[in-house]
């Protein structure tokens, strides 16, 4: 980061502050559910169908957003788009009933489509080349590191105000807040991180190559792309089902005979805790650059390989009981912070359940850095926003069909397992998606050099043409 001028470093943080906020959105509702679930009298199950639907419905509308992003301004489109998300955030802390919720969710949706289409279009024209797969891993911490700041805002904030309304109301205040630190940004030119058009913007041209709609077929030609979406379609299955992992760990604790408060506030702080080795996507993002230097068949291997990992770390987390577990039954969110962290250092069970937690998350943030790398590598400048929207849609339809099947899963397998056991088996069994998952890796890293050196040749192509130009 210190080779970016400090206007590149701050439009790449408020670019991550965007994705930060996009899953921290989605990271309030497991925490919540039981309180939702009792205020708005709907059984709990039913509002996995809310948070599959705000999933689908952010990713058909990142589609929409991402044709956009080729053809307009992507600076006024974003911040258009966060005022819509953030008003009906608002609007949801409103919600008197389960279908003005669903309604609220499904206009939430709707603006959080801009994010990750247009963000992905503006950050990825922001990060020079040779750091593509390092700094657009941090796009895939941000993420995680919403989930993680979602999940303790609902906890601590629910608790102690006794209302799960209000982590609604204060995320949607800091949205309103971020649109401010727009206008600091600079729009930067389609194409700015290819070192092939380097020369373009030196002698003073912008690259105008726009989004046709003609262009979305030629995106579904390269194989590579097909294998991208694919990939994102069986990785997001079992991904989805994970925003379970908060009931899972409430499960756990009432099941070692704490009440619901204190079990709300320890779940929410052992899901954020157990996603710490997502952070760590940045190394991987790093080590995916320099193994394409090597070969442009490279970083889907190595994709490969942490993605099969991850089936048996997960499923090993699961079934690990919470036995012998001590926390303070006094109701403050601290205390119990500080008895979680001394159960994990002290606790065996508890200390095995958080090392697997580590190895599991490391595994699967492999994906997101290196998946982002790979769809921008293959795909010409004025295309990305729009295969990514598309990968991004292939992604909601996986996180949406395994939030409802996990519902419905879950609902059959509870007539035969009591709680927990029941989360732990059905989790289990949406674990095995995985596996398609890895083999597309395997499959697309024959077709990468082809379609990245056709990008590459292409915009050579073009830059030549660009040079050309003033002497005739």
């Amino acid at each position: 980061m210190r080779e970016l001028d400090f206007r590149t470093v701050y439009a790449i943080a408020v670019f991550l502050a965007l994705a930060c906020f996009d899953f921290m959105i989605l990271g309030l509702f497991p925490p919540l559910f039981h309180s939702i679930s009792v205020d708005l009298n709907v059984h709990i199950s039913s509002l996995g169908f809310v948070l599959a639907l705000n999933i689908f419905v952010t990713s058909v509308s990142a589609v929409a957003w991402g044709y956009l992003a080729g053809k307009y301004n992507r600076k006024l489109l974003i911040m258009a788009g966060t005022i819509f998300w953030s008003v009906s955030v608002f609007l949801t802390s409103m919600a008197g009933s389960y279908w003005q919720l669903v309604a609220f969710q499904v206009i939430t949706g709707i603006g959080l489509g801009c994010i990750s289409s247009i963000g992905y279009s503006m950050l990825s024209d922001l990060v020079p080349h040779r750091m593509r797969g390092t700094i657009l891993s941090l796009w895939g911490i941000s993420q995680g590191f919403g989930s993680i700041a979602g999940a303790l805002l609902a906890s601590i904030v629910s608790t102690s105000s006794n209302n799960w309304r209000t982590p609604f109301e204060i995320v949607s205040i800091v949205g309103m807040v971020l649109i401010a630190l727009y206008v600091f940004i600079k729009e930067p030119n389609k194409g700015a991180s290819d070192p092939e058009l380097h020369q373009v913007f030196e002698i003073g041209c912008e690259y105008d190559y726009t989004m046709k709609l003609e262009n979305v077929k030629k995106l579904f030609k390269k194989q590579s792309n097909i294998y991208l979406f694919l990939e994102a379609f069986f990785y997001n299955i079992p991904t989805g089902t994970l925003i379970w992992l908060p009931t899972l760990y409430l499960s756990k604790i009432m099941q070692q005979g704490y009440s619901a408060g204190t079990a709300v506030i320890a779940s929410g702080y052992f899901y954020a805790l157990f996603q710490i080795g997502g952070l760590t996507a940045t190394f991987i993002g790093y080590y995916g650059d320099k193994l394409q230097k090597e070969s442009l068949r490279a970083r889907a291997r190595f994709a490969s390989i942490f993605m099969f990992l991850a089936i048996p770390a997960y499923i090993a987390m699961y079934f690990i009981p919470m036995k012998n577990l001590q926390l303070p039954t006094d109701g403050n969110s601290i205390s119990i912070l500080f008895g979680m962290l001394h159960q994990i250092f002290l606790n065996p069970w508890v200390g095995g359940i958080f090392l697997l937690s580590i190895i599991a998350c490391q595994a699967l943030s492999s994906n997101g850095a290196n998946w982002i790398a790979l769809i921008t590598d293959v795909n010409l400048p004025e295309d990305r926003a729009t295969a990514y929207s598309l990968g991004n849609l292939a992604n909601g339809i996986g996180r949406t069909i395994g939030n409802a099947a996990f519902s419905f899963m879950l609902a059959g397998i509870s007539v035969f397992a009591p709680s927990p056991l029941n989360y732990e088996w059905t989790l289990t069994i949406f674990q095995l998606f995985f596996l398609p998952a890895g083999f597309l890796y395997l499959w697309m890293a024959s077709h990468n050099k082809r379609d990245i050196t056709s990008v590459k040749s292409t915009l050579r192509l073009r830059a030549k043409k660009f040079m050309e130009a003033p002497k005739n």
